[in-house]
This record gives C-alpha cells, structure tokens and sequence, in this order.
C-alpha cells in the first residue's frame, strides 16, 4: 500500500503538466482579493532534490523540468502573462543559486509559494494538506514546519479522499465568500484509486458545486484509466459544470515504441497523463494551447507525442 514515492518522479513531464495547470488556474482565481481554500488530498513530501538518490535512480526530472529549464524566463517578468514561462519562474524561485536546478517543488510547495507573494500575503489563504504515506507525511511536516506559516497551513496525516468531505464547503470569508481550490492527485497505484477519485468528485460536487476541482490522472494501458476522464465529464454534464480536459503525451523512444505490444505496459515508463479540471477559470483553455505546443517541443522524445485541449459547457 506505501510503496509508491513520488520522489523517483518529482519534475517528470506529468509533473509539468500538472502544474502548469495548477500555477495558471491559482494566477486567475488569485486576482480575486478574497481568500481561498486550497486543497491537495496527496500531498507527498512537498519538496524534491533532483540530485537526490531517489530522481537520480528514475532520471525522469532530467526529461521533464530539467529540460525546460533553458526556456527559464528573467525573472523581471509579470506574472500570468505566460503559463509556462509562469510555471518556470515558480521553480526557479526554489533554485536561487541558478542552473543546474536541483530543487523541485511538489503541489504544495507551489501552492504556498503563490499564496504568500507579495500582492497576495495580506488575503490570508488557508492551505489544507493531506498525506497518508508515514515517509512522506514526516517529509512533509519537517518541510513545512520550515515555512513557519502558523496555522495558515495545516498537514494532516489521514485519507485524503475522506479528509476532503469535511472541508467543503469551506469557511465563509468575512462578506460571505466561499472560494476553494481542490487538487486530487492520488498515484493510483492501486486500481480502486480510480473509483474513490470518481466517488470523491462526485461527493464534492454535491457539498460544494463552484470549489474548482483538479484531477490528475496517468493515461496508461488500464481500461480505468481511459474511463475516469470519460466518467468526470459525465459527472461535471450532470452537476451542470464546465470542463476542461488536458492530455500531453511526450511520445515513445523509438527503442520502446518497436517492443512487443504485450510487454509494453511493464517495461516502458510513463508517457502521457492528463488533467481534468471542473469550473476551470475561462483564461486557462487559451493558456494551455499555447503552452502545451512549447511543452511538447522540448519534451518529446517519439512516436504518439500529442498534446489535446477540450472542453465542455453546460
């Protein structure tokens, strides 16, 4: 059950994907002077050193972020003018000793570092992380612990697919406002993460139908996995919300795309993922195709690299 590390993955090109996403989901809903809830139900450790045992093993950050890092903008750039290049500025502000990086920072640490910019301190968001893994949940605390943010970030060491239900909706702001922000990325590792994803958006939207709802989820051989997005757009139709759905495949090498069909699922490594995002802010389809094609130049490494933008309107 706590096998899987996010550490052998942390800056890998699903890593980009996602927050890409999430860095230009949070610039929109942060122009908003009201405060936010944000929620990531598997937190993992929070921080990752990319010279580290664990992403040296994989050397998937050395095809991920690593190579993107020579796009890296100046830093006198304006926020939210360009997805990626807002995405490149927010791991590079881990790194301030310059290239080669040797810091990625995980969903919360991306979520914190936003929340607590300059124009944005004073708003005092509140971040909910939860991490099951005993490893990663003692990471986790030792990282933020350094943060020295007070009871503005809370870790909580249970399920994050049960822990979600009690903090939608979530506190009203002083006014009356209701804001939230969940990111589901669980490592479905095990089948039936595919089936609590669906139970726990399904479960979200009934408590709190505006929060907006990031999923991340691998595209793999497993009929689950081609299913789930299928099954959120339902669920998002039904609740009468948008949707946005994001893929990017990096495409196989050439090495592994002629191996045997069969064997495939267990000897080559992830190469696509995508991001399912319900009430996704109106600026974010525009963003992402124009940041995915840069993505995907950089990244891709064979056949079957694709990148796709859909959504959908109630």
């Amino acid at each position: 059950m706590f096998s899987y590390r996010h550490a052998f993955h942390a800056g890998n090109h699903a890593d980009v994907l996602k927050h890409l996403t999430l860095i230009a989901v949070l610039r929109h809903l942060m122009q908003k002077q009201t405060p936010l809830t944000l929620i990531d139900t598997h937190a993992g450790a929070g921080l990752y050193r990319l010279d580290g045992d664990y992403a040296q093993t994989s050397g998937e950050s050395g095809s991920g972020i690593l190579r993107l890092a020579r796009l890296a903008p100046e830093p006198a750039r304006t926020p939210g003018d360009d997805a990626l290049a807002d995405y490149l500025s927010v791991v590079g502000a881990f790194n301030p000793g310059g290239q080669p990086w040797r810091i990625y920072p995980g969903s919360p640490f991306v979520m914190h570092h936003l929340m607590s910019e300059p124009d944005r301190a004073a708003v005092r968001d509140r971040l909910k992380l939860f991490e099951l893994h005993p490893s990663d949940t003692k990471a986790l605390q030792a990282n933020i612990a350094q943060l020295e943010a007070g009871r503005q970030v809370a870790v909580l060491p249970q399920d994050g697919f049960e822990g979600l239900k009690s903090l939608l909706p979530p506190p009203p702001a002083p006014g009356g406002s209701r804001r939230a922000i969940v990111l589901i990325d669980p490592s479905y590792e095990i089948k039936t993460d595919y089936l609590k994803v669906q139970a726990a958006m399904q479960d979200a939207l009934k408590r709190f139908p505006t929060g907006v709802y990031l999923v991340w989820y691998p595209l793999i051989a497993r009929a689950e996995a081609h299913e789930l997005p299928r099954r959120l757009r339902t669920l998002a139709t039904q609740a009468n919300r948008p949707w946005l759905s994001a893929t990017l495949n990096i495409g196989a090498p050439a090495d592994e795309a002629g191996r045997d069909a069969a064997a495939r699922p267990r000897q080559r490594r992830l190469s696509s993922s995508g991001m399912f995002i319900i009430n996704p802010p109106y600026p974010l389809q525009a963003a992402l195709e124009t940041a995915l094609p840069k993505v995907l130049k950089q990244l891709g490494q064979g056949s079957g690299q694709r990148w796709e933008v859909e959504t959908g309107a109630p």
